[in-house]
């Protein structure tokens, strides 16, 4: 399945995109369920129930895209410097505060974004200059977790994927440098877009994905996720030692090299700035920066 969630006359519901990107199939979910978004459609199929379809099909074009999960049930869990490439540029740019155990991190380092910062694709990204100029763009695979568990070996981590979709962890690099931690800089309102789709595992399988990244049509990021620094399993073995995951969970496996703090001089983003994100197999987010 292809999940999205969508507004259509003033309601949130969620329905089956079609592999030609054109039309939904909706799904019928009683109560408030579809609120959740893709996850209501998890939970069902986590109880063993088929999810039940509404006659016809609406055109994506005539509906708001919502983002796949809204909001999330808690906090996205985000790995940084994941990449080799992204580690480097990153150690040397002075605004990671890890640097000096070396640019390649030898366990994964975890952070995350409050579930208020998620938008769809397609919605504004803000900024407030008198907080931030220095925005930056991240294009990363992130995975939905469907089984929960606490000690989850690597052998069995991927039983417990429930599916994927394409998150921009979106920062505020000044911010991040000046607090030398994570979480505000990456967790302003609308810091992250997520789409455009939660497609699940037993249709597009566990990758490796490409992930891809241009700003105004210029490509900036293209790399696969087999090179990943820690892989999948790895993540959730490492999360799940003394977390226990719960269906729904989110995590961000980190994004490659060529983000704007990479550049000399930095290549920020600025008011009016178009960034689309591309992992095929899941879809395309486009997002542009606007400030408040």
């Amino acid at each position: 399945m292809r999940i999205v969630a969508y507004k259509q006359g003033g309601k949130t519901k969620v329905g089956n995109l079609a592999k030609d990107g054109q039309t939904i199939t909706p799904f019928a979910l009683g109560g408030n369920a579809a609120e959740q978004g893709a996850l209501a459609v998890m939970d069902l199929v986590l109880a063993g129930k088929t999810p039940e379809a509404e006659s016809g099909t609406v055109k994506l074009s005539d509906v708001e895209l919502l983002a796949p999960i809204p909001k999330p049930r808690r906090n996205v869990f985000c790995v940084g410097k994941n990449y080799f490439d992204h580690a480097h540029e990153f150690a040397k740019s002075g605004f990671d505060s890890s640097a000096a155990a070396g640019a390649v991190p030898d366990v994964p380092i975890i952070f995350s974004k409050v579930p208020e910062s998620v938008i769809a694709s397609g919605q504004k990204i803000l900024f407030d200059p008198k907080v931030s100029t220095a925005i930056d763009y991240e294009v990363e695979l992130a995975l939905v977790i469907g089984k929960g568990g606490r000690g989850i070996s690597k052998a069995d981590a991927l039983n417990h994927v429930w599916g994927y979709t394409i998150i921009n962890d979106v920062t505020a690099r000044d911010v991040q440098g000046r607090h030398k931690q994570w979480l505000l800089g990456k967790s302003f309102d609308t810091f992250c877009p997520m789409g455009p789709a939660l497609v699940t595992a037993d249709e597009l399988g566990h990758g490796p994905f490409e992930v891809r990244c241009w700003v105004n049509g210029e490509q900036r990021q293209k790399a696969s996720t087999d090179l990943l620094i820690f892989d999948i399993p790895t993540l959730i073995e490492c999360i799940s030692s003394g977390i226990t995951l719960i269906p729904g969970d989110i995590i961000s496996t980190g994004t490659p090299a060529g983000v704007g703090i990479g550049f000399t001089p930095p290549k920020y983003l600025k008011a009016g700035d178009v960034v689309r994100q591309e992992i095929p197999g899941i879809g395309v987010i486009e997002n542009t920066l606007a400030e408040i």
